[in-house]
């Protein structure tokens, strides 16, 4: 009788790792190079990112078979650029590290399929990075911040306070029960006629509004913990649109500047509110150098780090947001992740599969319920 294929343990970490990062999980094509050597501080070699705002923009979003055929035919391209531009060949890694999930199933694929040629042509390792834990780990790469450390992951698809005790030990505080706070921005912007992607356009708007204008709704906030909710503020502002184009016959400027700043607003207070809640149960063990940190897209509004910088500032933890260019979807923080594992001699699976749902925490109960796919937060 065959036994099934059981993952196996890497070789020791050597003192220096040099790791390529693949990334493909949305609509960004990117291809990093990273290089540690303790006790220096990692370095970014490269980090290539392509985006596909211009294939999208017609669409009012991410189409998934446009962003794969993207990937499918950039990929290799950007994997080629990054090694040249960190003056490295194949034969200078010391591993691959690929998103194999959470995402559009059609990238994700693209980038699986591109990282395990590369392996079984070099024999390099290969690791199945979880794109949420490229996000959570990113504050280890930028600052050498010690575990264990809070950190809220707010981007277009995910929205969640994670307790990060290690390169694969996430504990989940809280979360949004529908949409999360990238998806709202997005959705808000379409609502109000504005470009996408929805978060840079509704935060350049906003600064031109005023944020006390309309008095939108905080989901959740009567009600315990640091789960969320944005779904019913998203339908808040569609329901002042219409009665503001009902009123004047359209939307006019100063109204949809208003808005935006209203909304930008209420999603602050949500925000700032659960982390206070989620930074109480983080310091309550008392840890010797406590930080909060934040990461995702939505990381770079600064409108919203400000506010989440000001609740860190008054429970006593010091605050930490990656550059903008390492909030967005990038590949340096996968093949960050991959040193990360390699270093902690996580398990290697023998095949694993690309995957459009994987939860950081899969004690947690599911957040939005799950199916054949498994859970999808």
């Amino acid at each position: 009788m065959t036994s099934a294929p059981q993952s196996h343990l890497p070789a020791p970490a050597p003192t220096a790792l040099t790791v390529l990062g693949i990334e493909s999980s949305c609509d960004d094509t990117a291809a990093a190079v990273i290089r540690h050597a303790p006790p220096e501080s990692p370095q970014i070699l490269s980090s290539i990112v392509w985006g596909q705002t211009e294939l999208h923009a017609g669409f009012g979003g991410v189409v998934p078979e446009i962003a794969a055929r993207a990937h499918a035919e950039k990929l290799d391209i950007a994997v080629e650029e990054a090694l040249a531009k960190a003056g490295v060949t194949l034969a200078d890694l010391d591993a691959v590290a690929v998103t194999a999930g959470p995402g559009l199933i059609g990238g994700v694929l693209s980038g699986v399929v591109l990282a395990r040629g590369i392996a079984a042509a070099t024999g390099l390792p290969l690791f199945g990075v979880n794109h949420l834990a490229g996000h959570a780990l990113t504050p280890r790469l930028t600052d050498g911040i010690s575990f264990p450390y809070l950190m809220l992951l707010v981007s277009g698809g995910h929205c969640q306070f994670l307790l990060v005790a290690g390169a694969d030990r996430f504990t989940r505080l809280g979360g949004t029960i529908d949409d999360a706070p990238g998806e709202a921005f997005d959705k808000v912007a379409k609502l109000l006629a504005l470009p996408q992607p929805g978060g840079p356009s509704v935060e350049a708007a906003a600064r031109e509004g005023n944020p006390k204008r309309f008095a939108l709704p905080r989901p959740l906030l009567d009600r315990p913990g640091c789960d969320m909710s944005f779904s019913g503020l998203k339908t808040a502002v569609l329901r002042t649109r219409d009665a503001l184009v009902t009123e004047h016959g359209g939307l006019r400027a100063h109204d949809r500047a208003d808005l935006c700043a209203s909304f930008q607003a209420a999603v602050a207070d949500l925000l700032a509110e659960k982390a206070r809640r989620a930074l109480a149960l983080y310091m309550a063990d008392a840890p010797a150098q406590p930080v909060f940190a934040v990461a995702g897209g939505v990381a770079a509004n600064q409108s919203l780090r400000g506010a989440l910088e000001a609740v860190a500032q008054q429970a006593g933890a010091a605050f930490l947001a990656p550059p903008l260019a390492l909030c967005t979807d990038n590949a340096a923080m996968i093949a960050w992740a991959g040193i990360e594992q390699m270093r902690a001699g996580t398990p290697i699976p023998p095949d694993f599969a690309a995957r459009p749902r994987w939860p950081l925490d899969t004690d947690a109960a599911p957040l939005l319920g799950s199916g054949k796919k498994g859970a999808k937060a």
